[in-house]
């Protein structure tokens, strides 16, 4: 695999940039640029009192801040434009700056251009951000310099000064990031799944799946792709890759493959053609759920690729306790267990999440409605759900998809804290209380981790005399 790309130093002095989206991707883009000699504009929608505070001291750096609106004329005298992931490329004001021939990209594709060593991405609607952590954890134990970033917090253009030509840099990719790639291309790239999402954004299925695509167009023979062989998007990705000479290594998490790492049993195995072994037992797993199994076993594979030793990833993965926010234990109250997956932001997310238990399941689900289809919780809430509170603004559409289709009772809470405590009162010892909203936060919460908070701390305030 190449170790580096081929503009690290390069200066942009005498250019001139726009940057689009005040968020951390815009602010970080934004820096990095002027630090570099560039001309820079950062403009925003909101108005100036909206922004973050560090807007103030961006213009003390010699960045010009336009607040309130885009502006058409700003877009065209810039050399190259560069947008944050939560602004759609297809916005109007962008566009006679398209026909008039100025480049426009995103911060993840600004940052390759610099980024020495070598890239892991990864991108899929569901477990991105624990599979970018795990890997990143799998490598650092394995004595590789990593650092970690992307979508998950970091921008990815910050990570550009401490990357390292024997180094790596694990990149958590989403769909609006890779929206806008150009010449990226990871040396290792992980898809974990494609369900619906984001498609209020995105506009169709199709379009949000060419989205993720985009991460292998410039795959080759010198790269890897990381596959869910369980996932139907799988073979068009695969004959994608096929075109270019591209190698794929498959895991699967309900069947055994020919090659690749999958679950067979209670071992989880890695075939090739030339051997098999067997790295790790299902019982040494710590986190609940066959989706946190698929992101293992995708970790695994792009950590063994990387010259992780199976030994030290066998331990790096009894240890890993998980993020917070993704089917996270909160506390265990009068023997009902309490469970916060608020980034279960989509219904395929909020499903996995309630099929990871058995039975014996109160479930809360709502929020801000991302035009999801309800329906398929039907068959994971069945045969396992005894009540579901429902919250925010799509309650009433979410109450007449599963009204006729379930028998469990279903109630609407004017808010969480209220769900929680109703909750509280039915669960019996046994019983779990799940957060899986399959929703986006923005109707009540700042985002899906304020709202993960406010369970958390509901609960918490819960006593022992729970009846």
């Amino acid at each position: 695999m190449p170790t580096s790309n081929n503009t690290t130093n390069q200066s942009y002095v005498g250019r001139r940039f726009v940057v689009v989206g005040a968020g951390i991707s815009g602010l970080s883009a934004a820096r990095f640029l002027a630090a570099r000699g560039a001309q820079v504009t950062l403009t925003d929608q909101r108005p100036v009192e909206k922004l973050p505070p560090e807007i103030v001291q961006l213009q003390s750096e010699g960045i010009t801040i336009e607040a309130g609106e885009h502006r058409p004329e700003t877009m065209c005298s810039a050399d190259e434009i560069v947008l944050s992931p939560g602004v759609p490329p297809g916005l109007a004001v962008l566009q006679p700056a398209r026909e008039a021939g100025i480049p426009i990209i995103g911060e993840i594709e600004l940052a390759f251009r610099h980024m020495r060593g070598r890239i892991i991405a990864i991108t899929g609607s569901n477990g991105k951000s624990t599979t970018t952590t795990l890997t990143g954890r799998l490598l650092a134990d394995g004595g590789l310099p990593t650092q970690v970033g992307g979508n998950i917090g970091v921008a990815a253009v910050s990570l550009v000064e401490t990357s390292r030509d024997d180094g790596w840099t694990v990149l958590e990719c989403s769909s609006f990031q890779l929206e806008t790639v150009v010449t990226f291309r990871p040396h290792i790239g992980i898809l974990l799944n494609i369900t619906p999402d984001h498609l209020d954004r995105h506009g169709t299925f199709e379009n949000y799946v060419a989205a993720k695509l985009n991460m292998f167009r410039r795959f080759d023979g010198e790269t890897l792709a990381v596959l869910n062989a369980d996932d139907p998007t799988t073979p068009r990705a695969q004959a994608q890759l096929a075109a270019h000479g591209a190698p794929v290594t498959l895991f699967s998490a309900h069947r055994e493959l020919e090659e690749g790492l999958f679950l067979r049993g209670n071992d989880l195995v890695c075939r090739t053609r030339q051997a098999e072994r067997v790295l790790l037992q299902r019982s040494d797993l710590p986190l609940p759920g066959r989706h946190n199994l698929e992101n293992i076993l995708a970790s695994l594979a792009a950590a063994l690729a990387a010259g992780v030793a199976p030994e030290t990833a066998r331990t790096t993965i009894r240890n890993f306790r998980g993020l917070e926010h993704r089917l996270e234990f909160v506390a265990e109250i009068a023997g009902v267990r309490y469970f916060n997956d608020s980034k279960a932001t989509n219904v395929a997310a909020a499903r996995v999440s309630i099929e990871a238990f058995p039975s014996g399941l109160h479930v809360i689900l709502g929020g801000l409605d991302k035009n999801g289809d309800f329906a398929p919780l039907v068959d994971a809430l069945a045969p396992r759900a005894v009540s579901i509170a429902l919250i925010g603004a799509a309650a009433e559409k979410i109450a007449a998809t599963l009204a006729g289709r379930l028998h469990q009772p279903i109630t609407r809470h004017a808010s969480l804290e209220d769900a929680v405590h109703s909750l509280a009162q039915r669960a019996r010892p046994g019983d779990v209380v799940l957060l899986a909203p399959a929703c986006a936060s923005f109707d009540m919460f700042e985002s899906f981790e304020h709202r993960g908070r406010v369970f958390k701390a509901t609960v918490k305030g819960l006593t022992s005399n729970v009846q």
